[in-house]
């Protein structure tokens, strides 16, 4: 149960116009009093916790933080902001790289209290609350022997996951997330609560499949589920970096021919403390491949044997094991208050050069937690039409990450200038499009080109929903002029 707030002082916000407004404390203690979880103000103890998200370079201070337990509280809260023309944000597991859940002066909508998951096996189906993480999804759908592709660590929110695309070890065999979202439920800028399907306002529906937090605040999703685990056949398997072009030579072309139920992908870092590794290897650069056969569990020793053949390993983890397991085995390498800084690139192949060059980058990683992970895509995602979602990659084979991570701030320039030199030499060979969920605060100029040839109808939607663009802390999509 809430307890309303004493709101002390009137708090200064940042308006859409970019101005400066001031609420008095009755309208905030008003506003507090019909959200279920309360409304957090920079005077209360609870403040500094709330506002942080998972990248620690994200350093903003919303005016008010509402902890939104129920769809009438995201509705009360979107009204609210629309009617004092206050910036607006929106939390959901708060992973994003660019930590656009938090706005300097605005209102952030909080929704980690919506974490239901509700799963249905006589129709595969789940119910999941825009609060949820993927560990809860995946759990939860592991009980019944199910899962829908999601991403590879498991406090990353399924909202923002969802909304940007969202891809993982199951998309080959599955699809995207985005594929496998058949309905959701959603507040638009005006207030109101709509459902949405490829049946009852399409169009809505089909710009949350991958437009990002531009079209409203979704407050639960409804995925089709599939038969997985719950055994898979997983693990690693790790090469000294001296045989980096070569292995990843190999690696490219066994992924040309491997089967959808096998998703391999590549990574490039100092080696972390890992205990099947020999001591002597920890802390220096090596070639990891990651991969799950999402088979039947007998046939992956055999499926995944080539990837032992790519050159003389240092050492492989692999056999079978829990899928909700092996979706947090990364966990440790992704933990929140890290510094992040992130550049990704798209590529439908990786030639010589291409290679070369991603292994040069590797090669001068400016830190033990650094690292360039090229994921294997292909398989079901490309076999769905670019027009039928926002996301238009679907002749994407690879998607790089070019992966900063740091703790001493003192670290800054130096790690995003690695970041930066490494996606500049990878230009030349990618495609040109993104991935919104990789794009980071300063990278605004390539949202046009990563919706491509969708990026116009998306504008006319936001338009029709969002003509205020009410929801702009994202990789904004603007309205588009009438008549254009």
């Amino acid at each position: 149960m809430n307890t309303p707030m004493t709101a002390s002082r009137p708090i200064r916000y940042a308006t859409l116009d970019g101005q400066a407004g001031q609420l008095p404390a009755a309208s905030i203690a008003a506003f507090a009093a019909g959200i279920g979880g309360g409304v957090i103000t920079p005077d209360d103890a609870a403040y500094e916790e709330a506002r942080k998200v998972w990248n620690a370079t994200v350093d903003r201070r919303p005016a008010l933080i509402a902890r939104c337990l129920s769809e009438h509280d995201v509705q009360a809260a979107v009204r609210f902001a629309a009617t004092h023309r206050m910036l607006l944000s929106v939390r959901g597991g708060g992973h994003h790289i660019a930590g656009n859940a938090v706005a300097e002066g605005g209102l952030m909508i909080d929704l980690s209290g919506l974490r239901s998951v509700e799963v249905d096996p006589s129709t595969r189906s789940a119910r999941v609350g825009a609060g949820a993480l993927l560990g809860d999804f995946d759990r939860a759908a592991q009980e019944h022997g199910l899962a829908t592709p999601l991403g590879i660590n498991s406090t990353t929110g399924v909202a923002g996951l969802t909304l940007g695309g969202g891809f993982g070890w199951l998309t080959r065999r599955y699809g995207m997330t985005i594929d496998n979202l058949i309905g959701a439920r959603v507040v638009t800028a005006d207030g109101q609560l709509r459902e949405v399907s490829a049946h009852v306002e399409p169009d809505l529906f089909w710009a949350l499949r991958g437009g990002g937090g531009n079209f409203g605040v979704v407050t639960s999703f409804r995925f089709r589920l599939h038969p997985v685990g719950p055994q898979v056949h997983a693990g690693l398997v790790v090469y000294p970096f001296a045989q980096a072009g070569a292995v990843l030579r190999a690696w490219r072309d066994f992924c040309a021919c491997a089967p959808d139920e096998l998703s391999v992908w590549a990574v490039m870092r100092k080696a972390p403390p890992l205990p099947f590794l020999p001591a002597a290897v920890h802390g220096q650069e090596v070639v990891i491949f990651a991969l799950v056969w999402s088979g039947a569990v007998e046939e992956g020793e055999r499926a995944v044997a080539p990837v032992l053949a790519f050159g003389e390993p240092i050492a492989a983890a692999l056999g079978a094991q829990p899928y909700a397991a092996f979706q947090t085995a990364f966990d440790p390498l992704l933990t929140p208050g890290g510094r992040n800084y992130w550049k990704s690139a798209n590529f439908a192949t990786l030639g010589d050069a291409a290679i070369d060059g991603l292994v040069a980058a590797a090669s001068q990683l400016p830190g033990p937690e650094c690292e360039i992970f090229v994921a294997q895509l292909g398989g079901a995602m490309s076999r769905v039409e670019a027009a039928a979602t926002p996301f238009v990659g679907r002749d994407v084979r690879f998607i790089m990450n070019v992966h900063g991570r740091w703790a001493d701030r003192r670290d800054d320039d130096a790690v995003r200038r690695w970041a930066r030199r490494s996606f500049e030499a990878a230009t030349p060979h990618a495609t040109g499009s993104g991935y919104v969920n990789f794009l980071t605060e300063d990278e605004a100029e390539r949202v046009s080109t990563s919706y491509g040839s969708n990026h116009a109808r998306l504008q006319a939607l936001k338009a029709r929903f969002d003509p205020g663009n009410l929801f702009r802390m994202n990789l904004n999509i603007t309205p588009r002029a009438a008549g254009r």
